[in-house]
């Protein structure tokens, strides 16, 4: 790997931030006495117990991935069932030769379990504003794009333009601001979806147990809460503002939305910000533990990996190579049966092509993450007023070529199995 490829440089300045604004983001960057302790809640933040997290962490500090050999990976793969301690092997270094046996078990469990079924969906983003300095993102409140809030009409226009296209899952997305884009804003966005789609999920800002029960009376059955690193010391370098700041918080609103009524929840990691080996571990950990304490809920997993935003665009995941991201995703399947496992359009087309035969069952397609641009995606017709996009996607397909090409690697593309209750 080159040297410029070796750390990510996050710190960018805008020409447009005022004089003062840009010394309070410098304080931010250089400072740690200026930020607020991760562990901290805010007022309005409802606490759970924090029994699955303890446990997490603990299992995740402890993890020597160093001290797995061949032999520990090759008794992991000839055991039926896969336990923490095998994961662990198939997570390390040590497994990295037997990755096409790997492949072969995790093909074998999805197929037990899923079929050759591939379930497909689409984002939509309806507001890009965040009051979060997350130096990786997009969104980020320092960086300078084009912000926009979508009204209820637009919404609308964007919902019918994809449920045109034969969609029938939409995943709804905002910036994490709950000024520009409150729980009523994402719960009417909510209604209008049920009018249109037969599934609705959500990745908003980690919210309240009562708020995640409003949101599924709106029709929202499910929700994805990127941890991004469970690693706490790199976490706070990583997110230097606002309500994301808070570890915790965030790490328990999966609990919070099962407490509050929802069919299932994502978990994921951002690989490439940390340790990938041990934030793997702790994703798929965190998966364990809550499947035991709400045995009827619905999990997923996905392995996003870190892409160029607008104005960073060197931004790149590091140590976190297609080989890699294979290694884990085969273990999540082996150690987690189960699981829907989602591969989305950060990764290109011909790696989610090879992978939704190993082991994803849900794949994105019709990809926009900028706001109020299907219209001119789907159809050519220019947008008046469109917000810029979280990050750059690397698989541009449509949902009718999604669906041609997973039907010729001889896959049975679902869009819905679903009923909302």
């Amino acid at each position: 790997m080159s040297e410029e490829k070796k750390k990510n440089n996050f710190f960018i300045d805008s020409a447009k931030l005022s004089e003062k604004a840009l010394d309070r983001k410098h304080k931010l960057e250089n400072d740690p006495s200026c930020r607020k302790d991760p562990m901290e809640y805010f007022p309005d933040m409802e606490q759970i117990s924090p029994e699955v997290r303890n446990k997490v962490i603990a299992q995740m500090e402890a993890y020597d991935y160093t001290k797995y050999t061949a032999v520990d990976v090759r008794r992991a793969l000839e055991h039926k069932t896969c336990s923490v301690e095998d994961f662990k092997a198939l997570l390390s270094p040590a497994a990295a030769p037997f990755l096409e046996e790997m492949a072969q078990r995790a093909k074998l469990e999805t197929s037990r379990h899923f079929g050759n079924t591939v379930y497909l969906f689409t984002p939509l983003y309806i507001a890009n504003y965040c009051e979060n300095y997350c130096v990786y993102c997009g969104f980020n409140c320092y960086n300078d794009i084009k912000r926009l809030q979508l009204t209820s009409e637009q919404i609308e226009h964007e919902m019918k333009v994809i449920a045109d296209s034969g969609m029938e899952e939409i995943l709804i997305l905002t910036g994490e601001s709950k000024t520009k884009s409150d729980i009523k804003y994402i719960g009417e966005a909510c209604k209008l979806a049920r009018k249109y789609f037969r599934n609705v999920g959500l990745e908003i800002y980690p919210t309240n147990v009562a708020d995640y029960k409003y949101l599924h009376e709106c029709g929202a059955d499910y929700v994805t809460v990127f941890q991004e690193t469970y690693d706490l010391k790199k976490y706070e370098t990583l997110h230097l503002l606002g309500h994301k700041r808070v570890w915790p918080y965030r790490f328990e609103a999966q609990e919070r939305a099962l407490m509050g009524g929802m069919r299932g929840v994502g978990f994921s990691a951002l690989l490439g910000l940390s340790d990938f080996r041990k934030d793997a571990l702790a994703t798929a950990l965190h998966v364990w533990y809550l499947q035991r304490k709400y045995p009827q809920a619905e999990f997923s997993l996905s392995c996003p990996r870190l892409r160029p935003i607008i104005n960073n665009e060197k931004i790149n995941p590091l140590d976190v190579g297609e080989k890699q991201l294979c290694q884990i995703l085969c273990a999540y399947r082996i150690f987690l049966p189960y699981v829907g496992i989602t591969v989305s359009s950060r990764e290109s087309a011909t790696f989610r092509n090879g992978i939704a035969k190993i082991c994803a069952t849900k794949i994105s397609a019709g990809v926009s993450t900028g706001i109020g641009d299907h219209e001119e995606k789907y159809t050519g017709k220019e947008e008046d007023k469109v917000g810029d996009e979280q990050f750059e996607i690397s698989d541009e397909r449509s949902l009718t070529k999604m669906y041609r090409d997973m039907a010729a690697e001889g896959l049975q593309p679902v869009l819905n199995d679903y009923l909302y209750v």
